[in-house]
């Protein structure tokens, strides 16, 4: 934990998701975000695991590499830098979903995972100059029978069309998952107790991330 004369380490996100950044903002944590700009389409791996693992391990590189560069420019100030990359996959009957393509491609989704259950796999990669601290946490999701027509209703929302799995449980798509098995944050695509581990595997503790409270006058 740090005195009140260190400097708390800086945090970038490497990531484009505002349900990422709202989850660690109401945690207590105000991250930098720097999009990694990765190409994700030629990744490939045995499992769903491993790819939303590799794919949270090169966003996370990506974002680091450019940090190191800014440092030594002189462009962004020394100190703790940790760099967290985040990726989302759902399993679902053997079969690995990420985004979905189109409007017709979550429909069909949607009509296969009606009434079943799938495992959200969140892989987090955290680095702090050469070294790393990396894991998966899954949650099982139980999906609820819902009709054609709320399907059709929900696709046209365009919220399943950008994000893993084609449903969320923190926005519209909140009403079509029944229960999960896990932490919520994993389905929202960070799991908080996940990140406090990793964290401590670099020597840090979560608290030192938290935002100082306002001294309130009057």
């Amino acid at each position: 934990m740090r005195t009140r004369t260190q400097v708390p380490p800086r945090l970038v996100l490497a990531s484009a998701s505002p349900a990422r950044r709202k989850l660690l903002q109401a945690a207590g944590i105000e991250p930098e975000v720097l999009v990694s700009g990765i190409d994700e389409s030629d990744i490939r791996a045995a499992t769903a695991e491993d790819l939303c693992l590799e794919l949270a391990r090169r966003k996370a590189q990506a974002v680091a590499d450019r940090v190191l560069a800014a440092i030594v420019a002189g462009h962004l100030p020394p100190g703790d830098t940790l760099v967290l990359g985040c990726d989302s996959v759902l399993e679902f009957q053997g079969e690995v979903y990420g985004k979905p393509g189109d409007a017709s491609e979550a429909f069909k989704r949607w009509q296969r995972m009606r009434g079943q259950w799938g495992v959200l796999h969140t892989g987090h990669c955290l680095i702090k100059g050469d070294v790393r601290a990396d894991a998966v946490a899954s949650t099982v999701v139980h999906f609820a029978d819902v009709s054609d027509e709320e399907i059709a209703a929900y696709v046209a929302t365009g919220e399943p069309l950008n994000v893993a799995g084609a449903f969320t449980i923190d926005g519209i798509g909140g009403a079509f998952v029944e229960r999960i098995e896990g932490t919520a944050g994993t389905v929202i695509g960070l799991s908080l107790p996940l990140l406090r581990e990793l964290l401590a595997d670099l020597g840090h503790s979560i608290v030192e991330l938290w935002r100082q409270p306002q001294t309130l006058e009057g």
